[in-house]
């Protein structure tokens, strides 16, 4: 018997069309569903610091960015040949120092902005276990590989994931009380924390978020770790690593997730996109031939009438 885990109806919200907003932020598997939002080419931003894990990394970054609190130096660590930013993932790390603080305080720009104009703000939380880097008493998002003794490990308790979220839904209502907040928890494990301690991380996740959906308030849960451990259950679902979601399974989970807050009537806009997408990857045996040119004619032409319906559109 196929077991099916239940969607919460969401009530008395319009769904993300093409009008809409979304900001994505969170672990890796945010960038899995962001990376199809944006193949539809709705208006989405992901993860402007990069991959960031937990609630309390999140809430630095939020508010910092409706702060408007730039990056100085201060903010800034030297290793390996590289300066890096504690409170943003390594693929921002640069050799050059200015190089950094000019991209990190680009990026504060471009956060706030989508906080005061986004439509949906969707948060996907990895794991409750954070790092405090010993010589700031301070929780990071990313120790970029510094030695693990300037660390000490611990597990945030229901209380701080609870208080951590609660905050950042508080600091963004102050400037966009409109926004509708998704909230998922990851379902990739966290195992080299361990097996048992990756079960309790979620579970930390879960009941501190729990505490906080409220549907008539816009925060709503969309229960992507449920489907990947129950539908989803079976090895042939991840990767090699046995960790990750494979393709057919973040399929699956995108499916689930548009059935619930993708717009209906934007479907023939994503089949069109979708035709055009893949005409644009196509890579033709002879590209001077009269058939590829005329194929070539016929994509244009999709693209022009995508754009008037859409003329923000950019392919």
């Amino acid at each position: 018997m196929k077991l099916q885990t239940r969607i919460p109806l969401q009530p008395e919200l319009h769904p993300i069309d093409y009008k809409s907003e979304v900001l994505m932020m969170g672990s890796c598997f945010t960038e899995n569903i962001g990376e199809r939002l944006a193949f539809y080419k709705f208006r989405v931003l992901v993860n402007p610091f990069g991959i960031v894990f937990h609630p309390l990394a999140i809430e630095k970054l939020i508010t910092r960015a409706i702060n408007e609190d730039l990056y100085t130096e201060v903010d800034l660590v030297f290793q390996n040949e590289q300066w890096h930013c504690f409170e943003v993932h390594s693929s921002l790390s640069h050799t050059q120092k200015d190089a950094l603080l000019n991209a990190l305080n680009k990026k504060l720009k471009e956060l706030r902005e989508y906080l005061l104009s986004a439509s949906h703000i969707i948060f996907t939380y990895g794991t409750a276990w954070a790092y405090r880097y010993i010589e700031s008493d301070s929780i990071v998002a990313n120790c970029h590989k510094i030695p693990q003794k300037k660390f000490l490990k611990e597990l945030l308790t229901v209380e701080e994931i609870s208080a951590s979220i609660e905050n950042t839904l508080t600091l963004i209502r102050d400037i966009n009380p409109l926004v509708a907040f998704v909230h998922t928890i990851s379902p990739v494990r966290h195992l080299k924390d361990g097996f048992v301690e990756n079960s309790i991380s979620k579970a930390h996740l879960i009941t501190g978020l729990q505490e906080l959906i409220d549907p008539r308030q816009r925060v709503y849960y969309f229960p992507a770790y449920e489907i990947m451990m129950d539908e989803l259950r079976d090895y042939r679902f991840y990767n090699e690593d046995m960790v990750h979601p494979n393709k057919t399974a973040i399929t699956i989970i995108w499916e689930q997730f548009k059935g619930v807050w993708i717009a209906p009537e934007t479907e023939a806009l994503q089949k069109e996109i979708a035709t055009v997408q893949a005409g644009l990857l196509h890579r033709p045996f002879n590209p001077e031939s009269d058939a590829h040119q005329s194929f070539l004619k016929g994509l244009e032409r999709k693209i022009v009438l995508l754009k008037q319906q859409l003329p923000d559109l950019k392919f």
